[in-house]
């Protein structure tokens, strides 16, 4: 599964089973295999009936994170870490080593054990729960702008043949546990009915107005992002990670940014959302990331059109050109 994710064969090992025989160990670039589990039908089940078979992790498991932590890779693959693992002291104080040397993306299985536990709670660690990788996050789409130097409602307007809020509500879709779009305009809010989405509409003239309505909207969840409705650039992976790594660290504000300067969208954890239905007339949360700036960390993007806002048609032009 984590070899997917890498664009070039990675050292590591992998770990794959014959349901009620077996579990074996192999090598990723050798492709050398040795059996580390034996079914035993005499343990208590349904799950965790392997018994550790000690020669296979200490004849290949052992010297080939050895190999690994010697290798010019900056990666190493581990897939998975379980119970078995943990019968085997030898092993363990190999994976250590190795983490101290090399950077290891591994699947650790969610098992209350001592070694497991230690790794999820590491400092240099970066946990993703992959039965609930997002955790308690909503989203507030801000679609309420008047569009004056546009000339119109820009939100609607064609990009690559569809509306262009329809590209944001694309890159935020199956990562939220709940989505407002907050709008003063019918079509949008047409459109979001149509997609089975929520949507606030209003007639209230300020920023901040559209804030407030949209934590109201979204209820109690730990986090809320908000994104602009009028950056049809906006990647589905950079609402990803920015969600990933708030659940990672829950208390920081986090945002995007292209070359340390930081733009939208933003997340705020539950302790700024006072502050931010208290703004001042007009204010946007960037007034509450102005005022605790060591709490604001920045997730870098590639591409400074990702984060730019279509203003007007000529702004509108050069994205759709891209």
């Amino acid at each position: 599964m984590l070899a997917a994710l890498f664009p070039r064969p990675l050292p590591g090992i992998v770990t794959h089973a014959q349901p009620k025989e077996a579990v074996y160990l192999r090598e990723l670039l050798t492709g050398a295999q040795a059996q580390i589990g034996k079914f035993d039908p005499a343990l208590p089940g349904p799950e965790n009936r392997m018994a550790p078979v000690a020669e296979g992790w200490l004849q290949l498991g052992v010297p080939a994170l050895d190999r690994c932590a010697k290798m010019d890779s900056e990666w190493v693959l581990l897939d998975e870490i379980g119970y078995l693992e943990c019968g085997c002291a030898e092993y363990t104080n190999a994976v250590r080593s190795l983490m101290a040397k090399k950077r290891v993306a591994a699947v650790v299985r969610a098992q209350d054990l001592p070694f497991l536990n230690e790794l999820r709670a590491r400092e240099d660690a970066f946990v993703v729960d992959l039965d609930d990788p997002f955790g308690s996050c909503g989203c507030v789409i801000m679609a309420s702008g008047l569009g004056k130097r546009f000339g119109g409602n820009k939100l609607m307007a064609d990009f690559h043949g569809q509306p262009m809020i329809a590209r944001v509500l694309d890159a935020t879709e199956g990562i939220f546990e709940r989505r407002v779009v907050v709008t003063r305009h019918e079509d949008v809010a047409a459109l979001c009915k149509d997609r089975g989405i929520e949507c606030t509409l209003h007639d209230l003239p300020l920023r901040s107005d559209t804030v407030r309505l949209g934590l109201e909207a979204i209820g109690d969840v730990q986090r809320c992002m908000f994104c602009a409705g009028d950056q049809p650039l906006l990647r589905w992976e950079t609402i990803a990670v920015i969600a990933l790594t708030a659940a990672n660290m829950p208390e920081q504000i986090w945002r995007a940014a292209f070359a340390g300067e930081p733009g939208s969208p933003v997340l705020f954890p539950a302790w700024a959302y006072p502050q931010l239905r208290a703004l001042p007339e007009g204010k946007g949360g960037g007034y509450v990331c102005k005022r605790y700036p060591e709490r604001v960390g920045l997730i870098p993007v590639q591409n400074a059109l990702e984060l730019t806002d279509a203003d007007d048609p000529e702004t509108l032009c050069m994205l759709l050109e891209q």
